[in-house]
């Protein structure tokens, strides 16, 4: 009778221990995804950020004249082809119009004069490596003087 006492506690720590075991190695998976979805969530992030400033940039180097107007979107690829970021020009807010620009916002403050309100969309490419078949999609609307 003692003998058999035994065997049944030590089958019980067997399934205890396995039971512990599987949850540990389900929560291990958990956090390895998350870990994986936040780090391309970050470089998404950081190419938004560079994309906003390739803009600027663009912007300064557009040339602006009568027939031209100014500048509407900007579409930028990271070399490595992770991510692409659309950015729509939606306002120039300036003292005057003088090149026939449409997304013009005339004001009346010296401190506001030169600012550009940017949309930007930043969609990562699934099909890259890297990114491992995850689907990140980020807005944000900013307000940068070029």
């Amino acid at each position: 009778m003692r003998r058999a006492f035994g065997l049944l506690q030590a089958l019980l720590v067997i399934v205890m221990v396995s039971g512990i075991m599987t949850i540990a190695m389900k929560y291990a998976t958990v956090t390895v995804k998350q870990t994986k979805d936040l780090y391309i969530k970050e470089s998404a992030e950081m190419f938004l950020d560079s994309a906003v400033e390739l803009a600027i940039l663009a912007i300064q180097g557009y040339e602006r004249n009568a027939t031209n107007g100014c500048l509407h979107e900007v579409n930028i690829t990271s070399v490595d082809k992770r991510f692409r970021a659309d950015i729509n020009i939606s306002r120039y807010f300036l003292y005057e119009n003088p090149w026939n620009c449409d997304r013009n916002q005339i004001i009346q403050t010296e401190d506001s004069h030169g600012f550009v309100m940017f949309d930007v969309r930043v969609e990562s490419n699934e099909s890259h490596p890297k990114n491992a078949g995850a689907k990140i999609v980020l807005y944000r609307r900013t307000l940068q003087r070029p």
